[in-house]
């Protein structure tokens, strides 16, 4: 007798539906959405999350870096490797095919945004910016600002559509659903996970008066440099606390959104033309960023919109007392492990830097505080919370 390939015979012969995870990565081209595809598979075992294998359609780049598994089927359809439009066009008009063909229960679309008429369908919110007014006039008018405005309407459409919607922080959850109105599929929050190496236990805090301009205070702000980032206000405030006499160096790291980049070397021109206490080391790769923060003695994060702030949590497993952003979800991920602040005023910035400098004992509570609420971001929890959603759909697609 012919079997369909997508059952499976059980201990007393009857055939029993496969359960097939399917996972859209179309969209997904690199940064954070790929991190988290990567280490959301590794962590992925289908013995925990009942599920029997997954199919996953990327492009061939995006694939390499996930690791091969029994269980897992990458499908790299051309389309995936040529342009957006292309790749609009696949999604669109392939992938529901795709996974029909591929006998999917249910399809994980991380990116966020579908217009497949696959049912069904769980999206994921990655991306705050696009629902936050204020951040995107920061790009006047531009052809990202026209990008970040699509995105609202697309991914507004896709939360409408879907049968479950995965957020990441309760923060981001409530700000999209206040500006989108009412959803009708579930909802669920899912953090980010932290990958192990930037866990560092708290080292010991030393009096300020152990630094000097020669061996000064390493203050380290890891992001992309941007608009919303607010680099050149902490550089700011950063030449405050040396015209007052405090031997602290200011690092910055990452890639650079070029208007940006260029008001932020408008700003250390003035104030520090010779670079002498800040260094910006452009971009770094990801697999050897936890080695600059046991160069630093303090992490500070000035963002001002955050969905997930992955880098203030690997700042916080790194052991480093922590100045931070007082806007988006940054309250939310960090506790009342640090010291907050309003990244658009440098004065806000150097009073929060003042306080942990000037206290080594508020810097070694803080620092221990934020180093173990760090703990609660793994990959594994994340795995588990995320196939434990997607199982809730695979039960009723397969009825059970």
């Amino acid at each position: 007798m012919c079997v369909d390939s997508n059952f499976k015979a059980s201990c007393n012969g009857v055939a029993i539906k496969e359960r097939i995870v399917g996972i859209d990565a179309s969209n997904l081209r690199g940064g954070g959405g790929v991190t988290h595809l990567v280490e959301l598979l590794r962590a992925t075992d289908p013995s925990i999350h009942d599920f029997d294998h997954i199919v996953l359609w990327g492009c061939s780049s995006s694939l390499e870096l996930v690791e091969d598994r029994p269980w897992l089927k990458k499908r790299n359809p051309p389309a995936l490797d040529q342009g957006m439009l292309k790749r609009i066009f696949w999604q669109s008009f392939k992938l529901s095919k795709a996974a029909r063909d591929e006998g999917c229960s249910v399809l994980f679309i991380p990116g966020g945004s579908f217009v497949a008429d696959f049912q069904p369908v769980v999206v994921m919110s990655q991306n705050l910016l696009p629902f936050d007014w204020w951040e995107i006039w920061r790009y006047g008018w531009t052809l990202f600002t026209l990008k970040l405005l699509l995105l609202r309407l697309t991914q507004s459409h896709s939360f409408r559509k879907a049968n479950g919607v995965i957020f990441l922080t309760n923060y981001s959850r409530s700000k999209i659903l206040n500006i989108i109105g009412r959803i009708y599929g579930r909802t669920s929050i899912v953090s980010h996970g932290l990958s192990r190496r930037f866990s560092r236990v708290p080292k010991r805090q030393k009096n300020i008066s152990e630094y000097n301009f020669i061996q000064p205070y390493r203050i380290i702000y890891v992001s992309t440099i941007d608009q919303y980032k607010h680099q050149w206000h902490v550089v700011e405030a950063v030449s405050i606390l040396r015209a007052q006499g405090f031997p602290v160096l200011l690092d910055l790291i990452g890639p650079a959104y070029s208007p940006a980049l260029k008001r932020l070397r408008s700003k250390m021109d003035i104030l520090d033309p010779q670079r002498d206490w800040v260094h910006y080391h452009g971009a770094i790769a990801f697999a050897d960023l936890h080695r600059q923060y046991l160069k630093a003695d303090l992490g500070l994060f000035a963002s001002s919109c955050e969905n997930m702030p992955n880098i203030l949590m690997e700042t916080m497993a790194s052991g480093l007392p922590i100045a931070c952003s007082n806007r988006a979800s940054m309250p939310e991920v960090l506790g009342d492990s640090g010291v907050y602040f309003d990244p658009e005023q440098p004065e806000s910035i150097v009073d929060a830097l003042l306080t942990l400098i000037e206290s080594e004992s508020l810097r070694d509570q803080l620092s221990q505080l934020s180093y173990l609420r760090s703990k609660k971001y793994s990959w594994q929890r994340c795995a588990n919370e995320t196939f434990g959603f997607l199982g809730e759909f695979i039960k009723k697609n397969n009825g059970k």
